[in-house]
């Protein structure tokens, strides 16, 4: 099980259209754990709600955390909860930060964000100014309204471009990422059409360039191996089955194993596991190309075997 600490809002403010901010600080008044720009925490919102939002404060500040939360219409009601039950005075159970999307140093960066892809962003732009780093935004909306934090960015004058749908159309991409530039990272956040749309523009940088965080799942296809395959717990030495149309952390579940997780969809990061021998079916929306060529690692509540074993470190 995950481990939570307990939190209270102490400001509620309305970022722009369905999107609103929270500020949270610890409920016993001791300082919050650390964290590093792109790290997000879970919020348990109810005992079967649980979902991730991103830290978009000031990582300096032990006092305080700030999320953005969009309302979306076709969720499946955690933003909801976020909008019409916690208030100022609410108290919620968060889990320590996690980062999945860590901002590395570079002398450039190419930053672009669609929609509520802004917030991991914003500490990292804070953190790319006081390197004395080059760096751009390119930050979409479906309109200027819809588009949390306009305020707080134009700080920043010409580095920041408000791009509207509704006023000029869809991100120019080609034109942002056209140019290859030595010492450069981009960083992107938003949704999957967005990410899709960067990965393409990006083909001509180096791998390593491109770092996304995605919100949502990608879609799957069908596992490389659609038969039963053995898990081995290397720590205890145990084997366990695990059929089609389970996956490897339910298999564990129901032999008894614990293992911390939290989204059941391959976003988050907590089910990271090591992997000491067998190839993993990598299906999760977190490694990179190379870390999944590498197979250090894997997300077992999506992740599956390409072959008949799989050794973990558990």
């Amino acid at each position: 099980m995950t481990e939570y600490l307990k939190v209270t809002v102490r400001e509620r403010v309305e970022a722009a259209d369905g999107v609103v901010a929270l500020t949270l600080t610890p409920a016993d008044g001791g300082p919050l754990p650390e964290w590093t720009p792109g790290a997000h925490i879970d919020l348990q919102l109810t005992e079967n709600l649980t979902r991730q939002y991103s830290l978009c404060g000031d990582p300096a500040d032990r006092e305080a955390w700030r999320i953005g939360v969009l309302r979306e219409v076709e969720g499946r009601g955690g933003s909801a909860h976020v909008h019409d039950e916690l208030a100022v005075g609410s108290t919620v159970a968060v889990s320590v930060p996690r980062n999945n999307f860590e901002f590395a140093s570079a002398d450039r960066y190419l930053f672009v964000a669609g929609g509520i892809g802004i917030t991991p962003l914003l500490p990292m732009i804070a953190a790319a100014e006081a390197a004395g780093a080059e760096w751009t935004l390119l930050y979409g909306g479906r309109t200027r309204a819809s588009m949390a934090f306009t305020g707080e960015l134009a700080h920043y004058g010409e580095n920041v471009r408000f791009h509207p749908q509704d006023e000029h159309g869809l991100l120019d991409l080609a034109e942002y990422l056209g140019q290859v530039r030595q010492g450069t990272l981009i960083y992107a956040c938003g949704p999957e059409p967005m990410l899709k749309a960067v990965e393409s523009a990006c083909d001509h940088w180096p791998p390593t360039a491109l770092h996304v965080e995605r919100f949502a799942p990608v879609e799957l296809a069908a596992p490389v191996r659609g038969d039963s395959f053995d898990v081995v717990l290397a720590r205890s030495g145990k084997t366990v089955t695990v059929d089609p149309g389970y996956s490897i952390l339910e298999a564990l579940e129901f032999a008894g194993v614990n293992v911390l997780s939290s989204c059941r969809e391959g976003t988050c990061g907590t089910c990271e596991t090591d992997v000491l021998d067998g190839e993993p079916d990598h299906r999760d929306s977190l490694l990179t190309a190379a870390e999944r060529e590498s197979n250090e690692t894997m997300f077992i509540c999506v992740s599956r075997c390409r072959g008949a074993r799989l050794t973990l470190d558990l």
